[in-house]
């Protein structure tokens, strides 16, 4: 997808179609109300009969407009001027590129980067675009054997009044088309089956993206995490025939290669039965969906690849596929971690706290920055926060404002809970160091504060994204690509 900006006078420009922000209170902005006086005021003349009503994500397409050389206005409502807030600009692009994919149109145009269209500069608004046009043009037919028409749509102008602003729209489409990237990787990822998408499979797929984007690549195989001691990740996968992995992905940005790394950890069961502490049959076929984590982990690591930021990542995953057979992980089994601290397992179906313990206690080679770890931990976290916002957790404050507000630039928001002292004793156990639960209450922050004694060593954050990372049917969602993308641009010098 191509993403130009043209600074020139939009009645004349040469498109299939331009998508023409329209506010309530009738003010244009300042390309919409050229377009408008090109057109013999057509698009004043349609509020003022009520023929369209710019309602927030209201859509009408314009088939001819007199005296433009484009073939058709998409007219998207925006809402009350005062009103129209990142979530309302997300939600406008959204509603225009489901209607304009399915227009047959090759080249289209946006007049959604003035000043007075929303929130944010020029830079933040091209890249909402652009992210926005590729999640839109996302489709997952893999395994359908009547595929969907191709999408026509190739390129799409970003229509700039200021042509002293062209140079942020530029830049903003760059870091759009990146992150959408990602997060289509991260969406791809999370959709396929538990049959296909294994650990092998991901070790697979993280070598072609080191391959693709110049990362050093490391895969660790069971006999290489038996050696290093490696024993939450093994037990968790012991009861599969598919074998665990430890992923390694390492990108070297900085001028110095040996500063200090920023690292994601992310977990990747690839499937998750509950093992022997089963769970229903309702929804299991969206426990493939529990390698969310690591999804969001390589499709930020594509994201980062093109965007080449001026710092080092590292990226860590624990794969393994959680199922009960004769050799699985039983309740009240013991293990010892990577860390050498043993844990009651009194329940196997709290695997993914097991598996990134052990990433965490690796991550402590790289004596890193910060760590992120990404997880679709608990239910615990959906009854919270719901489908909306991610949990975040961390042990430094510090940490944990930057990736808050990471998660509002990107408008993939997430929510801070507590990681209180007084927590961390529900996890007492009579015979090992700690237990892999902490009972009912709390269930998401007993989780952190399990993998809280993993992380001590450095600053730490915890996302708990199993409210976020999928949407039921629809598919993964690939957040939250986005939030990680911008905390580490947000790291990078400038």
């Amino acid at each position: 997808m191509e993403f130009p900006v043209l600074t020139a006078n939009p009645a004349r420009s040469e498109t299939d179609c331009i998508i023409v922000p329209v506010f309530k209170d009738g003010d244009l902005p300042p390309a919409s109300e050229r377009l408008d006086d090109a057109s013999e005021r057509l698009i004043t003349q349609l509020m003022e009969r009520g023929d369209f009503d710019p309602a927030t994500a209201n859509t009408q397409l314009v088939p001819f407009a007199p005296g433009l050389n484009t073939a058709r206005l998409l007219l998207v409502g925006c809402g009350e001027t005062g009103e129209f807030n990142e979530g309302a600009f997300r939600k406008v692009l959204d509603a225009a590129f489901g209607v304009l994919l399915a227009l047959p149109v090759e080249n289209a145009a946006i007049a959604m980067l003035d000043r007075e269209n929303g929130p944010h500069d020029v830079v933040w608004k091209a890249r909402m675009i652009a992210e926005a046009t590729l999640r839109a043009t996302y489709r997952f037919d893999r395994f359908k054997s009547k595929k969907r028409p191709p999408i026509a749509l190739t390129r799409l102008s970003l229509m700039v009044s200021d042509a002293n602003e062209a140079a942020g729209a530029e830049a903003g489409a760059r870091i759009g088309a990146g992150i959408g990237a990602g997060i289509n990787l991260a969406r791809e990822l999370g959709n396929l089956p538990g049959n296909v998408c294994t650990p092998r499979y991901l070790a697979d797929e993280a070598e072609k993206l080191g391959a693709e984007g110049g990362l050093k690549v490391t895969i660790h195989d069971e006999k290489a995490l038996e050696a290093m001691g490696a024993g939450a990740i093994l037990a968790v996968g012991q009861g599969s025939t598919e074998p665990s992995r430890l992923i390694v992905m390492e990108y070297k940005g900085a001028d110095d290669p040996e500063e200090a790394p920023h690292v994601l950890v992310g977990k990747g069961i690839t499937f998750d039965s509950g093992g022997i502490s089963l769970k229903g049959g309702a929804n299991m076929d969206e426990m493939k969906f529990d390698m969310g984590g690591a999804a969001s982990v390589m499709g930020t690591m594509k994201a980062i690849t093109a965007l080449k930021p001026n710092i080092n990542v590292v990226a860590i995953i624990a794969s393994a596929e959680n199922m009960p057979d004769a050799s699985a992980l039983k309740p009240g089994d013991i293990i010892t971690t990577l860390k050498g601290l043993t844990v009651e397992v009194l329940n196997t179906d709290a695997e993914g706290r097991l598996v990134l313990c052990d990433a965490l206690t690796y991550a402590e080679r790289y004596q890193p920055a910060s760590v992120v770890d990404i997880a679709t931990l608990t239910g615990a976290c959906i009854v919270a926060l719901g489908h909306q916002t991610s949990a975040l957790l961390s042990n430094n404050d510090a940490l944990a404002q930057q990736l808050l507000e990471a998660g509002n630039i990107a408008w993939d928001r997430a929510w801070q809970l507590p990681l209180w002292e007084e927590y961390q004793s529900q996890l007492d156990s009579e015979y090992a160091d700690m237990a892999n639960i902490g009972g009912r209450p709390a269930g998401t922050i007993t989780a952190a504060c399990f993998l809280s004694r993993f992380a001590k060593s450095y600053p730490w954050a915890h996302l708990d994204v199993a409210g976020t990372a999928w949407d039921g049917k629809k598919g993964g969602t690939g957040r939250p690509v986005g939030l990680l993308s911008e905390y580490l641009l947000s790291r990078a010098p400038h």
